[in-house]
């Protein structure tokens, strides 16, 4: 999988390293709203987030961060980086088990 598609990780890996530029932009990423700021954007929050806005509270890395690395720009780019790579790798794992799974 690697090999086949070396081109496509390259990119991938230039994204994850690009990623920490979202911390030099001022205000939110588009659709990173919570529900008071959905409602200031659009007007109004749907029935479905409002019914789930809660649902998930907790999170492995909260704000793209890992907790106590937030002193300076280096701390903080890491955090970004390693939620990338944590991301990424929780999406390779799913699709190598399911297309596992279609296969048998």
């Amino acid at each position: 999988m690697f090999k086949e598609f070396k081109k496509l990780w390259m990119a991938l890996g230039l994204f994850i390293i690009l990623c920490p530029l979202g911390l030099i932009a001022t205000g939110t990423a588009f659709g990173e709203w919570g529900t008071d700021q959905l409602s200031e954007e659009v007007g109004f929050i749907p029935a479905g987030l409002a019914k789930f806005a809660d649902f998930w509270s907790g999170s492995l890395l909260p704000d793209y961060g890992v907790p106590g690395w937030d002193a300076d720009f280096i701390q903080l780019a890491g955090g970004y980086i390693l939620s990338a790579l944590v991301g990424v790798a929780l999406v390779v794992l799913l699709i190598s088990f399911f297309s596992k799974i279609v296969k048998d």
